[in-house]
């Protein structure tokens, strides 16, 4: 059975790092290794400061080589971390990485316990378990999956449009998936962004004309995945395009359909402008929107509803691009790997009925003062209340759905930056009053601080205290027709209630509602906010637990544009798997042993990577080893036990347990090497 090496008798060689004082201030690592050359098998045992080190490797395979070792079991830290790292030095060494195993005696030892004693004695447990296991690992080797070069991008904010040109620039197909009618995402609705106040419009317009021209990118927007099958590499995925009820080859934006439109003023609330102003049943979301293609509202338009309009629309089109009879098609592509950035949502505050959102006619939200103060939004930049007048006071509320155990517990990040900007941009606007009133001021990006700083010189006023209450009455005549702002200042230790005319809800970054759906439909996770969880959140913040499925942007959790820019970057890591033309997987994988499998179909639901399918000639279950991840869900419930899986047989689990049990594993049997 032991064949590596040219010998048949286990050689084990064990190792236990210091990790500095991180495992050695609990366990005393030097009692464990000379516990651990005790042990049967075990030819080589030491201990060293740093095991992951380019040294401490050094010395593992050194060793190899020097003793002829064909087992190896490594102390240390989390496999998650390094088992990669010993695995690729057993592997120089000449030695199958899968003769190698780890034992986690950081997270597991030191990490949560306090007392020497009782930490050493269990790491001797540990280290023994993993000694008699050893013994029945076998070489296992890899197996290659072939990369399609496409690349899917679901979701079409700035951080699929910047995923989007950098993975098309490097020569690479890329189809970018947008519900909207538009790309652009929350961005095309902000006048300008922080720190620099540069105008939203003017960076992102370019990216979003560069998207629709470059020759490498198909953009279907107003379209959403409806299904995804496959596995890493070859992902085949279903896009429904809804009907815009316009052909966009033929449609060129020249807006003549929705003037010739029979409602000749406009009457439904405004989308893209939180309904602040109305539209037609015929609309274009905005003046920049791309693709610069009109569409219909079938529940708005009458010919939709009664077919009793004249249909001057459609005269006036010269291209005959209206097609009132279009039905939603469906695409089908192949590609290898899968971006998703689907954004966020901001928090209703209609949920924190305090604030008066819904009732009290002149509070908004954020986002709506982003379109009041943008020249191209309902107002043309004019800020005034909802009866027309222009505000002499304003209030902006931080931290509206966030920081709060009530609604939300996470900083959103980037409300108090925006609201300084925001603070700004009314001033600018209008010279009123401007109250600020905030828990934390939290400005950690690059020029941030700067930027707090400057507005605190520009007559801003800063009110530190979590708003109470924003009401309609009046104490005194001076405050009727105001809002009544009610906080307790807690720099100076006193409440205090200020009138003011408009009031400013800063809410929060929220999943969006389709989170769980997409989570289901791509198979990756959430995290307890709702989330998609990356696979680790420093060494692996953009990929997720399911192969060649990235995560970039606000769905990953609530960040600014720059670190949305940034962390597009995941279009690199989709690069990568694609330059490379395949990947390995990893051997510990089920497999069905078909004359013990009874065809039984109990394994096929549980499989929650849907790896699991039914021969119908054979009557036998088959497992995709490219689909499956190793989880064991289906050996474990398998009633005949015909399925079985590397890394975790039956006799490799046994022998672990065996070692733990300290009647049963304090000294190994030579029998027991023997049996091995």
């Amino acid at each position: 059975m032991y064949s590596t090496n040219g010998n048949n008798i286990p050689r084990i060689g064990f190792y236990i790092c210091h990790c500095g004082h991180n495992i050695a201030s609990i366990v005393d690592v030097v009692e464990v290794q000379k516990y651990a050359a005790t042990l049967p098998g075990v030819t080589v045992s030491r201990d060293y400061k740093y095991m992951c080190s380019d040294p401490g490797q050094e010395l593992i395979q050194q060793d190899i080589k020097e003793h002829n070792l064909n087992r190896i079991v490594v102390a240390s830290c989390s496999p998650l971390l390094h088992e990669h790292t010993f695995r690729l030095a057993a592997e120089k060494a000449g030695l199958n990485p899968y003769y190698f195993h780890m034992v986690n005696v950081r997270e597991n030892v030191s990490w949560v316990h306090d007392n020497k004693e009782q930490a050493t004695e269990k790491a001797k447990d540990l280290a023994r378990a993993a000694i008699k296991r050893v013994f029945f690992h076998k070489p296992l080797e890899k197996k290659t999956v072939q990369i399609k070069p496409d690349v899917l991008i679901v979701g079409g904010g700035i951080a699929g449009i910047h995923s989007a040109l950098t993975i098309a620039n490097a020569g690479k197909h890329v189809y970018l998936v947008e519900r909207e009618p538009t790309i652009g995402g929350h961005m095309a609705m902000f006048d300008k962004t922080f720190p620099t106040l540069d105008c939203a419009a003017c960076i992102l317009t370019p990216k979003m004309s560069a998207v629709k021209s470059h020759p490498n990118i198909t953009l279907w927007t107003y379209s959403e995945v409806e299904k995804i099958d496959g596995f890493v590499g070859n992902y085949k995925a279903t896009i429904k395009r809804k009907p815009r009820y316009v052909n966009e080859e033929l449609c060129v934006g020249c807006l003549d359909c929705i003037e010739a439109c029979i409602y000749k003023e406009a009457k439904y609330p405004d989308e893209f402008n939180l309904g602040l102003s109305k539209r037609k049943p015929i609309y274009i979301p905005f003046p920049q929107a791309t693709p610069q293609v009109v569409l219909f509202d079938p529940e708005t338009c009458i010919d939709f509803k009664s077919h009793r309009c004249k249909k001057t629309c459609i005269e006036a089109c010269e291209r005959n691009a209206i097609d009132l009879k279009q039905t939603a098609k469906f695409e089908e592509i192949e590609v290898g790997t899968v971006i998703i950035s689907t954004g966020f949502k901001t928090y209703d505050p209609k949920l924190s009925p305090q604030y008066g959102y819904g009732k009290l006619p002149n509070v908004y939200t954020s986002l709506e003062i982003e379109r009041l103060v943008n020249a191209s939004g309902p107002t043309a930049g004019e800020v005034v209340t909802r009866d027309g007048k222009k505000p002499e006071s304003v209030g902006i509320i931080h931290c509206v759905g966030s920081r709060d155990e009530k609604s939300n517990k996470w900083c959103s990040r980037v409300c108090c930056m925006y609201s300084l900007k925001l603070a700004h941009l009314i001033k600018e606007h209008t010279g009123a009053e401007v109250y600020n009133f905030y828990i934390d001021m939290r400005t950690p990006g690059k020029g941030y601080e700067e930027f707090y700083d400057k507005f605190m010189n520009e007559g801003v006023h800063f009110i530190r205290g979590r708003v109470a209450e924003v009401t309609d009455w009046a104490l005194v005549p001076e405050e009727e027709n105001k809002l009544t702002i009610r906080v307790e200042d807690t720099l100076i230790g006193v409440v205090r209630r200020i009138p003011v005319d408009m009031v400013v809800l800063s809410v929060g970054l929220e999943p969006r509602e389709d989170a769980s759906e997409i989570r289901r439909m791509f198979n990756i996770s959430c995290s307890s906010e709702g989330f998609f969880l990356e696979r680790h959140p420093k060494l692996a913040p953009v990929n997720t637990f399911t192969d060649g499925i990235f995560i970039a942007g606000a769905c990953q959790g609530p960040k600014d544009i720059p670190d949305t820019v940034a962390q597009a970057g995941a279009a690199a890591e989709a690069l990568s798997l694609i330059s490379a033309g395949k990947i390995e997987l990893e051997p510990n994988t089920a497999q069905v042993i078909e004359k013990y499998c009874s065809g039984c179909k109990s394994c096929i639901p549980l499989c929650p990577y849907t790896a699991i399918s039914f021969k119908e000639d054979i009557k036998k279950a088959y497992i995709n080893e490219a689909l499956c991840k190793g989880c064991g869900t289906c050996v474990a419930a398998c009633p005949s036990g015909s399925i079985t899986q590397n890394m975790f047989e039956d006799e490799q689990i046994f022998s672990e347990i065996e070692g733990l049990l300290k009647f049963a594993g304090i000294e190994l049997e030579e029998k027991e090497v023997e049996h091995a």
